[in-house]
């Protein structure tokens, strides 16, 4: 199971609340789109669940078991919003994705030789992840022979896909993925989703997908929900959200998504 459930969520900054009280269930295998105007703390909602907000109050989920106290690596992985700030630019790829091997220790270096731990040696463990680093760069449709490059070699939609291996790298139960779209050119926007998409359906984690454009969250999402000023105004599966809303804040949200008119023919 790959559930994710928030109970009660708060996050202060001093006397503002960012984010209010808020309880949220993205069931197993799903994707639930997080959608709310600038400032209606769905960002700070998900920097929250991977401990990079400050939770003054709340639980978090996966499976059924809490991660707030666990050591090692979180089940729940982010992937931020911007791709050139995401990335070390001093280093390569290939070492960004494999930093994020399960049982590999953030820094630090593979020892030299052939001494052996729990029947391997160096050398053994350094080619599998090498196989692993190679695997998740072609997962997401980056060629492996690219590993030695740095981020600044590479154009924005191949930095938002190498941030995505890294964070799969981590076999996640749960990707939170934060606009990631945005900050890229239309002409790669549609590409990055469909493989968010497809990767998503294949290898089954469940997903919090928050972004603004509703057109994005109705192709994704098996359920919306949707905040305002820090608070979950409204939630349900996607097409009676999008088709029939109930909050005032929801219908907003609707009304500003552009439409293609036809303009009235000359007389």
């Amino acid at each position: 199971m790959s559930s994710l459930e928030l109970r009660g969520i708060t996050v202060r900054y001093g006397r503002f609340t960012a984010v209010d009280d808020v309880s949220l269930v993205v069931p197993d295998g799903t994707v639930t789109g997080l959608v709310g105007g600038s400032g209606s703390g769905k960002s700070t909602l998900g920097k929250a669940v991977v401990g990079l907000a400050p939770m003054a109050a709340g639980r978090v989920l996966v499976a059924e078991r809490e991660i707030g106290a666990r050591r090692g690596r979180s089940p729940v992985q982010l992937v931020f919003q911007n791709p050139y700030a995401s990335l070390d630019p001093r280093m390569t790829i290939g070492a960004a994705v494999a930093e994020a091997l399960p049982g590999r220790a953030p820094g630090r270096r593979s020892d030299s030789g052939g001494a052996r731990s729990g029947g391997t040696t160096a050398r053994e463990r350094r080619a599998a992840g090498e196989a692993e680093v190679a695997r998740c760069l072609e997962l997401v449709g980056i060629d492996p022979g690219r590993a030695s490059l740095t981020p600044d070699a590479l154009s924005g939609g191949q930095r938002q896909r190498v941030a995505l291996a890294r964070a799969l790298a981590a076999r996640p139960s749960v990707l939170i993925a934060d606009e990631i779209t945005s900050a890229l050119d239309v002409s790669v926007q549609g590409a990055v989703l469909n493989l968010l998409r497809r990767l998503q359906r294949e290898l089954g984690f469940s997903m919090l997908f928050i972004s603004h454009d509703l057109a994005v969250v109705r192709h994704l999402s098996d359920q919306v929900a949707v905040m305002d000023g820090g608070r979950l105004v409204e939630c349900g599966p996607t097409a009676r959200v999008l088709e029939r809303p109930e909050h005032p804040t929801t219908r907003t949200l609707i009304s500003c998504v552009p439409t293609l008119t036809t303009a009235p023919e000359a007389s």
